[in-house]
């Protein structure tokens, strides 16, 4: 079974605000901020209430760059994870029960304390790209395999 779920990426000029993930799915990996969409919500208002709730950062507007699928072969999992750039916020970030959010320079980005995928489509979104893809993993830090590819602007 597929679940919808939001991934947002707050930038501010050559600023990235990132999550450090302090339990559950991702623990300890820095991430974006989002989750999974709420029957009867439509995504956006999804990504906008996680972002909130993650991080208080509230979203004036944003962009939809991505939709990645990930499947999780052990876990008989599929995410299609709509991917939102913020760059019109109100609010400073602060910790939340879930997550401790961080700004990095968009070239010191821990990939490395990150998921492994991260480093494929984050340059292209850094990049102001809209992209597709899908990504198989064995356990949560092994790919298997990936598609990804740019969409024309």
């Amino acid at each position: 079974m597929k679940k919808v779920c939001t991934l947002c990426l707050v930038v501010d000029s050559n600023k990235l605000l990132l999550g450090m993930k302090k339990r559950g799915f991702g623990e300890g990996r820095w991430n974006g901020f989002g989750g999974k969409v709420e029957e009867n919500e439509e995504i956006i208002e999804g990504a906008k209430r996680e972002l909130l709730e993650e991080s208080g950062v509230r979203a004036r507007a944003m962009d939809l760059k991505g939709i990645l699928e990930f499947e999780y072969l052990d876990e008989d999992k599929v995410l299609e994870v709509h991917i939102f750039k913020v760059g019109d916020y109100e609010g400073l970030p602060r910790e939340t029960e879930e997550m401790r959010p961080q700004w990095f320079d968009v070239h010191q980005i821990p990939f490395e304390e990150m998921w492994p995928d991260d480093l494929y489509w984050l340059p292209l979104f850094l990049k102001d790209k809209n992209f597709r893809g899908k990504f198989v993993f064995r356990g949560q830090s092994n790919i298997v395999s990936h598609d990804l590819e740019i969409l024309d602007d």
